[in-house]
């Protein structure tokens, strides 16, 4: 652990450890080797706890200090606590959660200025180190010196670690993966006018973002999406496509989503989702849509018009067709679209049967796809690419389906995968294991930024309140923070999702030179003897860098070529 003070504790440990204010970190495992791929980021922490022996501590900060060869390509961030009041639903979840009682967790990852980071006094905190190297010709074997020392320069801790960087690029992922984007979020928080240039500013840097963890699509609100919304109310506008009425006849204007779709290509997303076209939940009713007539701007769509209202296919008669030729015109990549989201049960089966007719034929050609738990609605051909609980997979496993698509959510709190604060860092890596394993095509999760209270009838401050209002467990509704002039803040699930990811290319990469079953001897175990599922998986932290690293190895070897 290197060299540690007799007065101060020091820990340094893997991306996959919480450092918890109240209990003993785990120590790195450094029989584990840590390699990576251009453009891959790997990360360590140090955590520490000042002395316990009754002194009046001092109250300035210790300075963290980075040196050695790897130092020019890493940064140092502070792990922050955030407040948690709802950690799971009681009696739907399952023992294995590390905390499940209100309290300020470790989530939020801040960048260190001048290397000064405040100790908590008599408890554990812990900064976030990343390395990464983009250029060929830096690849290599680097080591990083970490060294912490009082404010009146007396050493306390150092520790070196060492990363080894193969001169190659991992395929990118070959998966859908999306995180909805919710740009009212943006717009509220930062206090500025929907799609003026602050909010521009913002969406970029999000969409950025999304794009480093991962992401492959964005959620486009052609519309405001009727997502989170009660029931008879509205959320804030973001409608990227202007129409106006007049003489019979509507009209568009695309150039704000020609300027969406323009973000898109630099940040090199691949697909684009339209918002869906009716409401979540049974497809009852219409998405808020708001069209200029007269000079006013009027509501002319929403919870008050129902799905199969004439009145509104005819306004998508004439819309869609305009929006697919734009799209055509101005995107080469997929579109994806969507009717409702999580429909379940029969009478949701008939109202979306029927909200499905009224588009069925404008969307002809095109790749629809929807959330949804209920075998029925597969097996009805109403959903022909679903989007599958992980917690309700089996039958549609058992049914061999192509381009299955899964997601988790705030009710997959029970023995699956998802990235809950609560939750050990495993859960949220081993997602990557599992994509994999099962040849799943896209996964989804509705929460990249939403800073609402659930049904969006409040807006939160996510610093302060990290479940919607108390009616998500914590994490669930966001995995980046708002930070300043419009630059997301990563939070630690945000990393080890993104480690997921990659972990995912690096089994695409094995898999093309050595074939999938070269992957599955490394990776289908659910650590007790039997096979990789959804729900049941190894629980060591340890396999997830071990198996990661076997892998690695393999690739750059025949990346390598023969020697």
């Amino acid at each position: 652990m290197g060299r540690t003070s007799t007065e101060w504790s020091f820990v340094t440990t893997d991306s996959l450890e919480k450092v918890y204010t109240d209990g003993d970190p785990r120590p790195l495992d450094r029989s584990i080797s840590q390699s990576l791929f251009l453009g891959e980021t790997g990360s360590v922490q140090v955590a520490f706890r000042p002395p316990l022996d009754g002194r009046s501590p001092d109250l300035r900060p210790i300075v963290f200090e980075l040196s050695g060869d790897a130092s020019r390509f890493a940064t140092l961030h502070t792990v922050e606590l955030v407040p948690c009041t709802t950690m799971a639903y009681p009696g739907l979840h399952d023992d294995r959660y590390d905390r499940e009682a209100p309290g300020l967790y470790p989530d939020l990852l801040r960048p260190v200025v001048d290397g000064e980071v405040m100790p908590l006094f008599g408890y554990w905190r812990a900064v976030w180190i990343d390395v990464r190297v983009d250029d060929a010709a830096d690849a290599g074997v680097h080591d990083l010196t970490i060294s912490a020392r009082t404010a009146d320069g007396d050493p306390l801790f150092e520790d070196a670690v060492e990363f080894e960087v193969f001169p190659y690029e991992l395929p990118p992922l070959d998966i859908v993966n999306t995180h909805w984007f919710h740009c009212d979020g943006l717009a509220h928080y930062y206090d500025v006018p929907v799609f003026g240039e602050e909010h521009w500013n913002a969406i970029d840097n999000f969409l950025g973002r999304a794009a480093e963890m991962g992401a492959t699509s964005v959620l486009t609100p052609v519309w405001t999406p009727p997502l989170d919304t009660a029931r008879g109310t509205t959320r804030t506008p973001v409608q990227l496509v202007d129409i106006s009425y007049s003489d019979g006849r509507y009209s568009f204007g695309f150039d704000k989503l020609g300027r969406w779709l323009e973000l898109c290509r630099k940040h090199r997303l691949a697909q684009v989702e339209i918002a869906h076209f009716f409401t979540q939940w049974g497809a009852e009713a219409t998405p808020a849509i708001y069209v200029e007539e007269d000079g006013t701007t009027v509501h002319r769509f929403g919870w008050h018009v129902a799905a199969t209202d004439p009145a509104y296919r005819e306004l998508l008669s004439q819309l869609v067709p305009e929006l697919r030729e734009f799209l055509a015109a101005q995107w080469s990549g997929e579109v994806i679209y969507h009717v409702s989201d999580e429909p379940h049960g029969e009478k949701a089966l008939a109202t979306y049967e029927a909200a499905r007719a009224v588009i069925a034929d404008l969307l002809a050609g095109c790749t629809i796809v929807d959330a949804l738990s209920d075998f029925a609605f597969y097996q009805n051909g109403v959903v022909p690419i679903p989007v599958v609980a992980t917690n309700a997979i089996g039958p549609f496993l058992d049914a061999k389906i192509d381009d299955l698509w899964v997601y988790y959510c705030v009710s997959q709190q029970r023995d699956v995968a998802n990235r809950f604060i609560g939750l050990p860092s495993l859960r949220n890596r081993v997602l990557g294991h599992q994509l994999f394993a099962f040849d799943v095509a896209g996964f989804l999760h509705w929460g990249f930024n939403f800073y609402n209270t659930v049904g969006s009838r409040a807006h939160v401050d996510p610093f302060q309140d990290t479940c919607a209002g108390g009616g998500f467990p914590a994490g669930d509704p966001f995995i980046v923070y708002p930070g300043p002039n419009g630059q997301p803040l990563d939070s630690i699930r945000f990393k080890v999702f993104a480690a997921a990811m990659r972990d995912h290319r690096a089994m695409q990469a094995l898999r093309d030179v050595a074939g999938k079953d070269a992957v599955m001897r490394l990776i289908d175990t659910d650590g007790n003897g039997g096979p990789l599922r959804f729900d049941a998986y190894s629980y060591d932290p340890n396999h997830y860098r071990r198996t990661r690293e076997q892998i690695n190895r393999l690739v750059a070897a025949a990346m390598a070529g023969p020697k």
